[in-house]
């Protein structure tokens, strides 16, 4: 079992920056790729961000690439999420995941999840 807590969240105004972070515990980190994942009022979970385990490999939804980044800190039983020039439409409640494998994009493949963090950016 792993236990993920998400912080970081809050208003933040268009153009500026935000950096959420997920702390993890109960299993050994380092043998799960993690996931950023966010759903706003109305929509499905989307995914954002994800991580491999080594934390060699990322990979971006299209619609944040360049503007947001994924790392992790396995020492720390951290994964980030820097959001840089965020927009109106990256409003949502974000989720980190932990999966089970090397690497994963894909909600049915993340096995924990957090409880969310409010991000709302404002124009």
């Amino acid at each position: 079992q792993v236990q993920l807590g998400e912080s970081g969240g809050g208003l933040v105004q268009d153009g500026g920056s935000l950096k959420l972070s997920c702390t993890a515990s109960g299993r050994t980190f380092s043998n799960y790729a993690m996931g950023w994942f966010r759903q706003a009022p109305g929509k499905e979970r989307e995914f954002v961000a994800g991580i491999a385990k080594s934390g060699g490999t990322t990979y971006y939804v299209d619609s944040v690439k360049g503007r947001f980044t994924i790392s992790r800190d396995n020492a720390k039983n951290t994964v980030y999420l820097q959001m840089n020039s965020p927009k109106p439409e990256d409003t949502a409640v974000y989720f980190c995941a932990a999966a089970q494998r090397h690497y994963a994009s894909r909600v049915s493949e993340y096995n924990y999840w957090g409880q969310g963090t409010q991000v709302t950016v404002s124009s």
